[in-house]
């Protein structure tokens, strides 16, 4: 008895100091991820988490090894609310709790200023922020993971021109950074085309009735309209086309290709709407199918515009820190710089702006109130 009272401790002490070794050869490394978990566009926001979420699942699952210790990923969510002022104070959070790594911003007017936080405070930012100041701050360590404004607002132009023989064309904007980004590379592009911009029109993120816009487009008569904005206004202003008998096509950037659009607009967006988004055809790429199967399994819901793009880039930031051999940002940001990274929704390649050298660009429009994939370049 005697002998087994004394070796109980003597276990004891030695589970504790296993228990420390293993907790001694992992490292934490934070992930911060900042998009507008409320507000119109939450929907968007939860998609980009659970994209960066199951990426970070499959990453610890796999026990990567740097420096003799294996890697633990950890989430760290905040709610940015699309608000400039709002993305600034979570950039601020997000550095001062020690993350090295944020996912996002969704959106280009968060993005913006929240990006010299992130530089202050030495962290490495993946963004689908697509208007081109985002990456014009001159920070090392940026990465935009999609094609950015002059890319998808030229190819909807180009598009508009050579394969819908447009001649006229109508502007809206939001005004915001991305509305007015996207909409001011379409008009770019439109005028090389030789497309006539017959009127421009403005309203807000927050707006619900465009009656007034749209009875003044529809005295100009133009073969098409282009919207510069997100999918909570683009769907109802569809609604509204249809029942002012507005009988021109909507084209629009990434943000009118989310499934919100079929949700709040309905048969309204039918052959009607026409958007550009950022990747390829997830369904005729060799790993899409596979993830959309995975991401409905995982979160019961189907994976929206840029869960797959989040994804892939966070499995690049693991698999660069290996290389690496190290979770150092700035090691981290010239490894991902050196070379290249078939995800799946595209190759991964940056300039030193940090925009991707290669982004496809798919065109959709939407039947049964679906996005369906027309075409990738």
């Amino acid at each position: 008895m005697l002998r087994t009272r004394s070796a109980t401790p003597l276990f004891a002490a030695l589970a504790l100091t296993l228990a420390g070794n293993a907790m001694a050869q992992e490292q934490v490394v934070k992930i911060g991820q900042t998009g507008p978990l409320s507000g119109p566009n939450a929907f968007a926001g939860k998609d980009n988490e659970n994209g960066v979420r199951l990426a970070i699942e499959e990453l610890n699952a796999k026990k990567l090894q740097v420096a003799g210790k294996t890697l633990k990923f950890e989430l760290q969510s905040e709610d940015d609310q699309c608000d400039p002022k709002s993305g600034v104070a979570v950039a601020q959070k997000l550095v001062d709790s020690g993350v090295k790594y944020v996912m996002g911003p969704y959106c280009s007017g968060v993005a913006i200023p929240a990006s010299r936080v992130y530089d202050e405070g030495g962290a490495l930012m993946s963004t689908v922020g697509t208007n081109p100041k985002v990456t014009e701050g001159g920070y090392k360590h940026l990465f935009r993971i999609i094609a950015g404004d002059n890319q998808i607002g030229s190819s909807m132009a180009t598009y508009a021109a050579k394969v819908m023989k447009a001649k006229t064309v109508a502007v809206v904007d939001d005004r915001t950074a991305f509305g007015q980004g996207v909409a001011a590379e379409f008009i770019k592009e439109a005028k090389v085309q030789g497309l006539t911009i017959v009127g421009q029109e403005y309203t807000t993120d927050k707006a619900t009735d465009f009656s007034a816009i749209l009875t003044n487009i529809k005295a100009k008569k133009p073969d098409v309209m282009f919207y510069g904005g997100y999918a909570p206004q683009a769907a109802p202003m569809a609604r509204q086309m249809k029942q002012l008998a507005v009988s021109t096509k909507m084209l629009g950037g990434d943000t009118l290709c989310s499934p919100e659009m079929g949700k709040l607009g309905g048969d309204a967006v039918n052959d009607v709407v026409f958007c550009a988004q950022g990747g390829s055809m997830l369904d005729k790429t060799n790993d899409g199918p596979a993830f959309k199967a995975k991401y409905k399994k995982r979160f019961n819901l189907d994976a929206d515009a840029y869960a797959a793009s989040f994804y892939d880039q966070m499995l690049l930031i693991g698999q660069s820190m290996v290389k690496a051999g190290s979770t150092d940002p700035e090691k981290v940001a010239a490894e991902m710089r050196k070379g290249s990274y078939k995800g799946v929704a595209g190759t991964y390649a940056y300039d030193d702006k940090g925009n991707m050298k290669q982004a496809p660009i798919t065109v959709y429009t939407f039947k049964n109130a679906t996005a369906t994939p027309l075409a990738s370049y």
